[in-house]
């Protein structure tokens, strides 16, 4: 499974203004990407407000991803829940055929011990898919431990990667260093993507990386290389905006991004909102900048 190294990213689903799927921003979107060097597309993750859609919108954004993609890029989905049978019933029934891997995020609001969390992944490898372990303490509530994480990837081979966004960049660390042969792992944080590739992950799945989709992949494949000071230059020049989509929530800061270059429209589904005027000014500056 190295076909899912360097960037991946974590497309938005973009709406026209009465919050119907622009599937035509969407492709516009996909086309972007493709061309401008990302590694591969993750559909449905968290970032396109998958929880706002509906099983037929859903349908439709998958179907209309996989037509316009055309199999140039590897494609992940996302599917998970805290309702662990639920997840795997719709791990079952999914058509996966398109697709590398199901990107899986760990039980939310529920907060299970490490044992639970240890559990619910137990039955997810069941389905005998590829699935990709997916830790977001900040949205999720609950943190998978770094040696929760290796009690898996031991134990089943077909979770074979983790996207891992915990806080403190030392869990990845231990991760990197204790997991096992053929399980790798990916920065679930855009800021720590280029430490983290350093230290012998496989890249991102990224938000801003569809944004600046050429410099963020050209980021990684300069680590890759080894080329530090190079990845670096990068990597600075991307930080602030970085830190500034994030800062009222994702993915409102990245779709003001995709709309000033013109690719979607500037429009979330409830309970999100656009983007401050006050933000909206600053991530306009900071492109600017870059």
């Amino acid at each position: 499974m190295s076909i899912l190294k360097g960037v991946g990213v974590a497309l938005v689903t973009p709406f026209n203004e009465d919050l119907s799927v622009d599937f035509d921003s969407l492709t516009k979107l996909v086309e972007y990407n493709i061309e401008n060097g990302t590694n591969y597309l993750v559909v449905l993750g968290t970032t396109a407000e998958a929880a706002t859609l509906s099983d037929e919108e859903k349908k439709q954004v998958i179907e209309h991803i996989i037509n316009v993609n055309n199999k140039r890029l590897p494609l992940v989905l996302g599917i998970g829940g805290n309702n662990t049978l639920e997840v795997k019933k719709q791990i079952e029934e999914a058509d996966l055929s398109a697709f590398e891997a199901v990107l899986s995020v760990s039980p939310y609001y529920n907060k299970p011990n490490q044992e639970g969390l240890y559990q619910h992944y137990k039955v997810l490898a069941s389905t005998g898919k590829k699935i990709i372990i997916y830790n977001v303490p900040s949205r999720t509530g609950q943190n998978i431990d770094a040696d929760t994480t290796i009690r898996i990837a031991k134990e089943f081979p077909n979770l074979f990667m983790i996207k891992e966004a915990a806080p403190n960049i030392l869990q990845y660390f231990d991760i990197l260093r204790k997991k096992p042969e053929g399980f790798s792992l990916v920065s679930g944080d855009d800021e720590y993507t280029l430490p983290v590739t350093l230290a012998g992950g496989n890249g991102v799945i990224s938000v801003i990386g569809q944004g600046y989709p050429k410099e963020f992949s050209t980021m990684v494949q300069l680590a890759f290389e080894g080329k530090v000071k190079e990845a670096y230059e990068i990597h600075n020049k991307l930080v602030e905006i970085t830190r500034l989509i994030f800062a009222e929530g994702n993915p409102c800061g990245i779709k003001v991004i995709l709309a000033e270059k013109g690719i979607i429209k500037n429009h979330l589904r409830l309970p999100l909102v656009p983007a401050s005027e006050g933000l909206y000014a600053k991530i306009k500056a900071e492109m600017a900048n870059i």
